[in-house]
C-alpha cells in the first residue's frame, strides 16, 4: 500500500496549506504583540503620571501636618508650659500646665477633624504622657515603650511619620490611624519629650478615594520599612508590602496571583513614602484582543482558502500522476497492452502521450526480439552436439599425453632439485666448518676474558672489603666525636650556671653596696663590672652554645648517612662475589665447548666429501630426465591446444543455448497482444 503522505499531490497540498497559514498567523501574531507592547508603555507613562500626582497630593495633606509639629516646637509659651509641667515643684502648677497644655491640644484636635489626638510623651519612666484622644484613650507606656520612639530620638529633632496601625497607638481603637511626630530636643529636662500628632486613617482614605491607575488597579502607599500605609484592603494595613518594589525607573512588572502586572510608584518628600499602583496587564491589553480575534479569524479563513487550493492541486496534478505511476507500475510487471486516457495539454498531457509511444514501441521490439530468439535457440543446439562429442575425443587424447609429459617432467624437476640441494648442502657445510672455525676462536677468547675477569673481581673484592672496614672505622669515630659534643654540652650548662649565680653575686653586691652608702661606691662600680662580665659569658656561652648544637647535628646526618651506606656496601661485596663466581662458571663450561667444537669440525669435514660423490651423480640423472621431458612436451603441446579449441567450443555453444533459454524466459513475461 503506497504512503499518501509520499504523493506529490499531498505534498503541494500540505506546503501551500502550511506556507499560507504560517504567513498569516506570523503577521498576526506580530501585531498583536506589537500593539500590546505599545500599549503596556504607553500606560505605563501615564500611569507613572498618576504616581507622581498622587504623591504630590499625599505631600500636600503630610507636609500640613510636618509644619503643625513645627509650630508647636517654635511656640515658646508651649515650650514653657511644658517646662513647667516637668519641672515644676508645685503640685498645682504642674496640674494648670498640664491642662493648659492639653486645652491647646483639644483646639488642634477641634479645628482639624484628621487628628484624631495630640501626645507628649516623656522617655524616661518618671513623668506620665500628656495629652488627648478623640476614641481610644492615651495609650498605655507600663507595657513598654512603641518602636517608634527611638526612631524619634534617633531623628533628633527632625519629623519621623508612623505607618498606619489597625487600632490606633493605644492598640484601643475601632479605627486604623497613622502618626507623624518629632522629638522637643528644646525643652528645659534631662531627656527630651516625643510630640505625636495621630491622624484618622479616613482623612488619607478620603484624599486617595478618587485616585485610580485604571480598571482593576490597586493603590498602596508604603513606608521605606515596606510596610502597607495605605491599601484598598485594610486588612493589609501595617502589614510588609507583598510583592516586589518598582525598580529605579519608576515602573517594572511583577506577579500577582500567578498573573502579570504593571507596578509603577513615585516617592513622596514627607516621609519618604512610596505611591505605588499594580495594574493588571491583561487589563491593559484588552483593546489589542481585537486583533488577535481577528488574527483567529483571518486564520480560519486562510485555513479555508488553503484547503480548497490543495484540494484543487490534488486533482489537477496528484491525481494524473497517480494514475501515470499505476500504469508504469504495470508496464514494469510487463503489461505491454496498457495505454494512457489523459487528453490533456499540459505537461501532464504530454507526458501521457509520451508514455504510450514508449509503450508502442517497447511492444514491436519484443516481438522482433521473441522471433530473433527462437532461431538462434535452434541453432545453438546443433552447435551444441556437435561440439561436445568433439571435446570428448580431444580430452582423451590430451589426458594420455599429459601423463607422459607429466612423469617426464617431474622425473627432470626432481633431477634439478636434488642437484640445487646438493649445492646447498655444499655451500652449508663449508659455511659451517667457517663459522666452527669463527667459534673456535671466540670461545679461546672468551675463556681468556673469564680468566682476566675472575682475577679482576678476586682484587675488587678485596678492595671492597677494605672500603667496608674504613667505613665501620668512620661510624666509630663519628659516635665518639658525638659523645665529646654531649660532653661539651653539660660544660656549658655548668658555665651557664655559673653566669646566672655570679650575675645574682653582683645584683647582692650592689645591693650591699647601695646600702654602704658612699662608702660602698666602689664596690658597686666594681660589681657592676662582674654583672657586665657574667652578661658577656653568658651571651658567649649562648654562641658557643649553638655551634655545638650545629656540630650536634651534623654530626647526627653524618651518622646517619653512613649508617645507610654501610648496607649498600655490604650488598656490594655480596654482588662482586657472585659477580667472580659466574666468571668461575664461564670458564670452565668454555672448556667442554672448545672440546665438542672441534669434534663438530670433523664431522663436518667427512660429510663435505660425501656430497661431492652425490652431486655428480644427480648431474647424470637431471641430463637424461630433460631429454625425455622435452620430447613429451611437444606431443603434450600439441593435444592440449585441440583440446582447449574443442573445449572452448563447447563452452561457446552453451553459452549460446543459455542466453537464448533466458531471453525466451524473459521475453515471455511480456504481454504483447
Amino acid at each position: 500500500m503506497e504512503n499518501p503522505v509520499r504523493s506529490v499531490g499531498m505534498k503541494l497540498f500540505l506546503l501551500i496549506f502550511c506556507g499560507i497559514l504560517a504567513c498569516v498567523l506570523t503577521l498576526g501574531w506580530f501585531s498583536y504583540d506589537k500593539s500590546r507592547s505599545v500599549i503596556e508603555n504607553k500606560v505605563s507613562e501615564s500611569s507613572l503620571q498618576t504616581a507622581k500626582q498622587i504623591s504630590g497630593r499625599t505631600d500636600l495633606m503630610l507636609g500640613s501636618y510636618e509644619r503643625k509639629t513645627m509650630e508647636f516646637l517654635s511656640d515658646s509659651d508651649f515650650i514653657s508650659l511644658l517646662g513647667t509641667a516637668i519641672n515644676s515643684k508645685d503640685d498645682f502648677e504642674r496640674f494648670d500646665s498640664q491642662r493648659t497644655i492639653n486645652t491647646k491640644m483639644s483646639t488642634s484636635i477641634i479645628s482639624d477633624n484628621a487628628i484624631s489626638g495630640m501626645y507628649l510623651f516623656p522617655t524616661d519612666s518618671e513623668h506620665d504622657p500628656i495629652g488627648t484622644a478623640t476614641s481610644g484613650g492615651m495609650p498605655d507606656l507600663s507595657k513598654g515603650q512603641p518602636a517608634f520612639f527611638q526612631q524619634m530620638l534617633d531623628a533628633a529633632g527632625k519629623v519621623v511619620w508612623i505607618p498606619t496601625m489597625q487600632k490606633g497607638i493605644s492598640g484601643k481603637g475601632t479605627e486604623p490611624t497613622f502618626a507623624v511626630g518629632r522629638a522637643m530636643m528644646n525643652v528645659n529636662s534631662a531627656k527630651p519629650y516625643l510630640l505625636v500628632i495621630e491622624l484618622n486613617y479616613r482623612a488619607l482614605e478620603t484624599m486617595l478615594s478618587t485616585a485610580s491607575f485604571g480598571d482593576k488597579s490597586d493603590t498602596y502607599i508604603v513606608a521605606p520599612d515596606g510596610t502597607v500605609v495605605y491599601s484598598k484592603n485594610r486588612e493589609e494595613l501595617g502589614q510588609k508590602y507583598a510583592y516586589d518594589m518598582p525598580d529605579e525607573s519608576g515602573s517594572s512588572t511583577i506577579k500577582i496571583d500567578g498573573q502579570r502586572a504593571l507596578s509603577v510608584g513615585s516617592a513622596t518628600q514627607s516621609g519618604g513614602w512610596q505611591v505605588i499602583g499594580n495594574i493588571p496587564v491583561s487589563e491593559l491589553v484588552k483593546d489589542a484582543g481585537a486583533i488577535r480575534n481577528l488574527t483567529v479569524l483571518i486564520s480560519l479563513l486562510s485555513v479555508l482558502i488553503a484547503a480548497v487550493i490543495g484540494v484543487f492541486i490534488m486533482m489537477s496534478v496528484g491525481r494524473p500522476l497517480g494514475q501515470l505511476r499505476n500504469l508504469m507500475n504495470e508496464g514494469e510487471q510487463g503489461n505491454l497492452t496498457v495505454r494512457s486516457t489523459l487528453r490533456k495539454k499540459d505537461e501532464i498531457g504530454q507526458v501521457a502521450s509520451s508514455f504510450n509511444r514508449m509503450m508502442e514501441r517497447i511492444t514491436d521490439l519484443v516481438r522482433q526480439t521473441n522471433g530473433s530468439a527462437q532461431e538462434v535457440l535452434a541453432t545453438a543446439s546443433t552447435l551444441t552436439d556437435a561440439s561436445r562429442k568433439t571435446a570428448e575425443a580431444a580430452k582423451e587424447i590430451a589426458v594420455a599425453t599429459e601423463e607422459i609429459a607429466s612423469g617426464a617432467t617431474n622425473l627432470a624437476s626432481e633431477s634439478e632439485r636434488g642437484s640445487e640441494i646438493t649445492g646447498q648442502i655444499g655451500d652449508k657445510v663449508q659455511s659451517v666448518i667457517e663459522s666452527n672455525t669463527e667459534m673456535e676462536q671466540s670461545a679461546m677468547e672468551v675463556e681468556e676474558a673469564g680468566r682476566k675477569g675472575t682475577e679482576y673481581m678476586a682484587g675488587l673484592i678485596e678492595k671492597t672489603g677494605q672500603t667496608e672496614e674504613m667505613t665501620r672505622s668512620m661510624v666509630e669515630k663519628v659516635d665518639k666525636l658525638k659523645d665529646s659534643t654531649r660532653s661539651i654540652r653539660k660544660i656549658l650548662d655548668v658555665l651557664g650556671n655559673m653566669t646566672k649565680q655570679t650575675n645574682i653575686l653582683s645584683l647582692n653586691a650592689t645591693i650591699e653596696a647601695a646600702r654602704a652608702g658612699a662608702a660602698g661606691k666602689g664596690f658597686m662600680v666594681v660589681a657592676d663590672e662582674i654583672r657586665k662580665l657574667a652578661d658577656q659569658s653568658r651571651q658567649s656561652i649562648g654562641v658557643v652554645g649553638e655551634i655545638v648544637e650545629k656540630i650536634q647535628r651534623e654530626i647526627d646526618e653524618t651518622v646517619q648517612v653512613l649508617s645507610d651506606a654501610y648496607p649498600l656496601f655490604q650488598a656490594q661485596i655480596e654482588s662482586v662475589r657472585d659477580a667472580n663466581q659466574i666468571f668461575h662458571n664461564v670458564q670452565l663450561h668454555m672448556n667442554g665447548f672448545n672440546h665438542r667444537l672441534q669434534s663438530a669440525t670433523e664431522s663436518v669435514g667427512h660429510l663435505e666429501e660425501a656430497q661431492s660423490t652425490l652431486s655428480m651423480a644427480m648431474t647424470n640423472v637431471s641430463a637424461v630426465a630433460q631429454q625425455s621431458s622435452a620430447t613429451s612436451e611437444e606431443v603434450a603441446s600439441l593435444s592440449n591446444e585441440q583440446l582447449n579449441i574443442s573445449e572452448g567450443l563447447v563452452q561457446l555453444s552453451n553459452r549460446l543455448e543459455a542466453v537464448s533459454v533466458q531471453l525466451r524466459e524473459s521475453l515471455s513475461k511480456f504481454t504483447v497482444a
